[in-house]
């Protein structure tokens, strides 16, 4: 019998890891809810793109849970983690299309890698996710003849190719002009309430995140400094909060890298002044 449904789709709990000796994630407990679209921002190096991983089951847990639609991943073998990546779609930073592949071609890889489709029911298809990103006329094109606003469409197209109920996005709007920015973000809004997606997004582009976005994490340091709404996050006093939400240059995020006094670097006595 499948799990119950519950108002979560994905779920940390009391959740552990990192690389080698290096722990990334401290008892990380956070929560994505079904039907909404998720920020998860924060100061570099906090853990952001790492939770993405966590998510689709390229890592495991060193302790805690990560569940998926109310079940544990962790113990899964890799034909389990097979089947509940089929219900995900990703698309990576830089689009991470195949080079030697048509537009056609990069949209239809995850059709053909997990249907028996017929050759023109996964030409519809193709067609159809190509059309919702504005792209179906360029499908015969290589990955090399296309910009790099269009290779993240490109890659949106194959991350929904499958019809999935997840869809993970690290840093979609990274190296794009305003107008394809803006393009990336509508897309993400609008496929994630027209076919009923939960979403996940990693960005650093504070303004165009909050206007999309129903539902904020911050991550600092491998733990979870806020979760909420975007109104409660604009709201918060928390000061790490608060400075990255009002992109302060210094506050409870360092300018200065830790250091001894400048009396003590120089050796010498500054005097106040007058």
């Amino acid at each position: 019998m499948p799990p119950t449904a519950t108002p979560s789709l994905v779920e940390f709990r009391n959740l552990t890891f990192g690389y080698t000796e290096r722990v990334v994630l401290h008892d990380v407990s956070l929560c994505i809810p079904r039907g909404k679209v998720t920020a998860l921002i924060g100061p570099m190096g906090g853990g952001k793109t790492t939770t993405l991983r966590l998510m689709g089951g390229q890592s495991r847990a060193w302790s805690g849970q990560m569940l998926f639609d109310g079940q544990d991943i962790g113990p899964m073998d890799q034909q389990q983690i097979y089947a509940v990546r089929r219900r995900m779609g990703m698309l990576y930073q830089f689009g991470a299309l195949f080079a030697d592949m048509s537009v056609f071609e990069n949209v239809a890889f995850p059709l053909r890698e997990h249907t028996d489709l017929p050759d023109a029911l996964i030409r519809d298809i193709v067609l159809m996710k190509l059309n919702a990103v504005g792209l179906r006329n360029a499908r015969e094109l290589m990955p090399s003849e296309v910009s790099g606003g269009m290779a993240k469409r490109i890659g949106i197209a194959r991350a929904i190719a499958l019809d999935p109920e997840l869809v993970m996005y690290d840093e979609p709007f990274s190296g794009l002009d305003p107008i394809s920015l803006r393009v990336a973000a509508n897309l993400i809004r609008e496929l994630n309430d027209s076919m009923g997606l939960t979403s996940i997004f990693v960005s650093h582009e504070l303004k165009t995140t909050l206007e999309i976005a129903d539902h904020v994490i911050i991550l600092d340091s491998g733990k979870v400094a806020f979760e909420g709404t975007v109104q409660e996050v604009r709201a918060s006093e928390d000061p790490l909060v608060f400075q990255y939400v009002n992109e302060r240059p210094d506050g409870p995020v360092h300018f200065h890298y830790p250091a001894v006094t400048i009396e003590q670097d120089f050796g010498i006595a500054i005097q106040p002044a007058p």
